[in-house]
């Protein structure tokens, strides 16, 4: 018997799958994980998308058309002779020469100085005040200086619109009554007194409640070392607090530095009631409105606004520049 039928019959080794095809099966698998991982950053993107477009569409349609088009309209000149033309930023130079809107810059400005130290003051004295108390009659306190923020600043300047009327006004009526004579606050020398009475009434409480949460944000084991060390409620406050809610301060003097400057509602509800002291031109954006829909100068009542925003934008950016190192504002 030969060699070979002794041994049997030869199994040949299972042969190799081939390394070309190894390869082709592995970069499948790789891609097919790969794609089955974008597509869900993609599902994921997709309905972030969806979930933000209410918004994009709303914001697009209500603040960034208007906006492009008023810009438009600042940089032409329609006049009856000429007809519309574009006429650049002619405008805006006929803007900072305007007397009528920089006296109404100055009057703001002026206003302003005077009014927004008085009711930071006020918000931050009540603001420190009820960070103190911890009774019931702290929710109290809190609750009414907060309230006339709720309610509308056309209905809380119609309401003392009415109190300060010289002719059924009970400030007036009460006034005389007392032998104090006749005191009309809706005349040249006391306006703006009135006007700042309106704003610190219905800001007050808004600002007050920005600074009490800086306030409960702070650690407590600092007014615990302070009263160990023998500083007393007012050292607290003047050395450890206020220092601590700088930022708190810098961001509500900045909103109502915008604010001011944008300073409307109130001065055109009392226009009627004393339209010989509030002037067309009394504040930089009732002179805006004055001329685009009573005088139908829409071009350059557009260019006064952005003229306006420019200089609030302007004024923002150096005051925040300022004041950033003191407030830790980055």
């Amino acid at each position: 018997m030969s060699l070979l039928r002794q041994q049997g019959p030869v199994v040949a080794p299972p042969r190799a799958a081939p390394a070309e095809g190894r390869g082709i099966r592995a970069a499948g698998d790789k891609r097919g994980r790969r794609t089955q991982g974008l597509s869900t950053r993609t599902r994921h993107k997709g309905m972030g998308l969806l979930l933000i477009a209410p918004f994009t569409l709303l914001f697009l349609a209500f603040l960034v058309a208007p906006l492009t088009y008023a810009f438009w309209l600042s940089l032409r000149t329609s006049t009856l002779v000429g007809g519309d033309h574009f006429s650049w930023f002619a405008n805006y130079k006929e803007t900072f020469t305007d007397p009528h809107f920089l006296s109404g810059v100055r009057r703001v400005a002026v206003f302003g100085l005077v009014q927004i130290p008085v009711m930071l003051g006020l918000a931050l004295l009540g603001a420190l005040i009820i960070d103190e108390v911890t009774s019931r009659l702290a929710k109290v306190f809190r609750m009414t200086l907060f309230m006339p923020y709720a309610v509308p600043a056309v209905i809380g300047a119609l309401m003392w619109g009415f109190l300060y009327s010289p002719t059924f006004g009970p400030v007036h009526s009460l006034s005389d009554a007392l032998g104090l004579g006749k005191v009309d606050l809706l005349g040249h020398s006391l306006m703006l007194t009135s006007l700042g009475n309106i704003v610190t009434w219905q800001w007050t409480g808004y600002n007050m409640i920005v600074l009490y949460a800086a306030l409960q944000g702070l650690p407590r084991e600092v007014y615990e070392a302070a009263k160990l060390d023998g500083a007393g409620q007012i050292q607290t406050a003047l050395r450890i607090k206020i220092p601590m809610i700088s930022s708190a301060l810098v961001l509500t003097l900045m909103f109502t530095i915008i604010g001011t400057l944008q300073f409307f509602t109130e001065p055109r509800v009392l226009e009627p009631t004393a339209s010989s002291v509030i002037t067309p031109d009394y504040t930089p954006n009732l002179y805006a409105y004055t001329l685009a829909f009573q005088y139908s100068e829409f071009n350059y009542s557009a260019a006064i606004s952005f003229s306006l925003g420019a200089v609030v934008f302007i004024g923002s950016y150096l005051f925040l520049f300022a004041a950033r190192k003191r407030s830790g504002l980055k």
